[in-house]
């Protein structure tokens, strides 16, 4: 299972929960699995978050996620 790290406002929606453990081979079922275990989330993954999966920045949603990744959710970073 992955781990979903969470940033500090996030956790509210998981009972404080900083890691979640989810399954899912890339970013987009992850975020479906989170949908599903922690439905207040839904409002941030939809918005837009910015994903580290195993260290790496990655704005392909449908990149893959190991059963070994350490996944950590962001507030959206934005440029200019």
């Amino acid at each position: 299972m992955a781990r979903v790290h969470l940033w500090a406002g996030l956790r509210r929606f998981t009972d404080g929960a900083e890691v979640i453990e989810v399954e899912g081979a890339t970013i987009t079922q992850v975020f479906a699995a989170l949908r599903v275990a922690h439905p207040g989330l839904a409002p941030f993954l939809d918005g837009g978050v910015s994903v580290v999966v195993d260290g790496a920045l990655s704005t392909n949603r449908h990149a893959p996620v190991g059963v070994t990744s350490e996944v950590f959710l962001l507030q959206r970073i934005k440029g200019g």
